[in-house]
């Protein structure tokens, strides 16, 4: 049909027309689009079937998924802040260093200075959001790109962490195993299955914020300006404000992040958590969100978090050597971002 007939036909025709250019395909693409979280939650299903096969049955036992869910927990709640940071069209490589240095703060100060836990835990919250309130000064104020902005302090971070703790290792007895900073670590027992409460703690902010960023004007605001900064800056929109206010709050999610490590790991050390600031990256993107801005689900985001550890936990139950492992979390980073493009 020509343009010319296509200009003459009735609506009639036009509707059967566009009702016979849908095609299976063009249905999934729709659906895909609608409801990101299909995708990634295809891959980990996929995945979990893979490595129950090739993991000799102890990838499967309930001790190993109670262990995967710990090792979750601290890294999808610090995406939770990456999300943020992403869906403004920005990214953050200080994630992981941010993290420790408030969970050293917070051992340190309550074994050196005596105070109580809670009272530590709070301070390392203002911690975490003076960092993330400097990261927007540098992005906003100054003008750096935030990757610029935060692969610097990704080195500042992590040497601060190094100078305030003299590189050594803080140990629960030293903490106090009834402290407020390892409530994270306690839990329940479902049979062989240990549940943390810092992985109900990171469930809890998955559920808070997925209502945020889905029913208030801030969310709103958050999508529109990773989406286009200037047409929201346009409809009135104080981009400027908008982007401080997340990375404050990014910052705060870290150290909350932090605490739920203290938890699981029952102790602080400037070497926790190593990879965890391109594990971050990797599950914001995998989970869906464009690295573009302006779209994306938290809930995504919590299923990519739980296939960047069953593929650590996975592979090494099957025997294969960690420089693998890095390969493997590579090639799916690369297929995600070639998906999402």
């Amino acid at each position: 049909m020509t343009e010319n007939d296509m200009s003459a036909a009735s609506p009639d025709d036009a509707a059967a027309l566009l009702r016979r250019s849908k095609t299976p395909l063009d249905h999934i693409q729709h659906a895909l689009h609608k409801y990101p979280v299909i995708s990634p939650a295809m891959v980990l299903l996929l995945s979990g079937l893979v490595f129950t096969y090739l993991g000799d049955g102890r990838f499967q036992q309930p001790s190993t998924i109670g262990i995967m869910l710990q090792q979750t927990a601290v890294l999808a709640t610090l995406a939770i802040g990456q999300t943020l940071i992403i869906l403004t069209a920005g990214i953050d490589l200080s994630v992981g260093t941010a993290m420790l240095l408030t969970h050293l703060v917070m051992a340190k100060t309550a074994v050196d200075w005596g105070i109580p836990g809670f009272a530590a835990f709070m301070l390392g919250a203002l911690l975490g959001m003076a960092l993330g309130l400097f990261h927007g000064g540098l992005i906003t104020k100054i003008g750096l790109p935030p990757f610029i902005a935060t692969l610097g302090t990704f080195y500042i971070f992590s040497s601060l962490g190094l100078v305030y703790s003299n590189a050594q290792t803080i140990s629960k007895e030293a903490i106090g195993e009834d402290s407020f900073l390892l409530w994270t670590g306690k839990g329940i027992s479902i049979g062989d299955m240990r549940i943390t409460t810092g992985v109900l703690v990171a469930l809890a902010l998955y559920v808070v914020f997925a209502y945020i960023l889905s029913n208030t004007s801030w969310g709103l605001h958050v999508y529109a300006t990773g989406d286009d900064k200037e047409a929201a800056r346009l409809a009135g929109i104080n981009t400027t404000r908008v982007l401080i206010s997340v990375y404050v709050v990014a910052g705060l999610l870290y150290a909350v992040g932090g605490w739920v490590q203290l938890g699981r790991s029952l102790s602080a050390s400037s070497n926790a958590a190593a990879d965890i600031n391109l594990e971050t990256i990797t599950a914001v993107v995998i989970g869906g969100t464009s690295l573009f801005g302006g779209r994306g689900r938290l809930w995504g985001t919590l299923v990519g978090a739980l296939i960047v550890t069953v593929f650590r936990v996975g592979l090494s139950l099957a025997g294969v050597n960690v420089f693998y492992q890095n390969f493997a979390i590579g090639a799916l980073i690369l297929v995600a971002v070639a998906l999402d493009t």
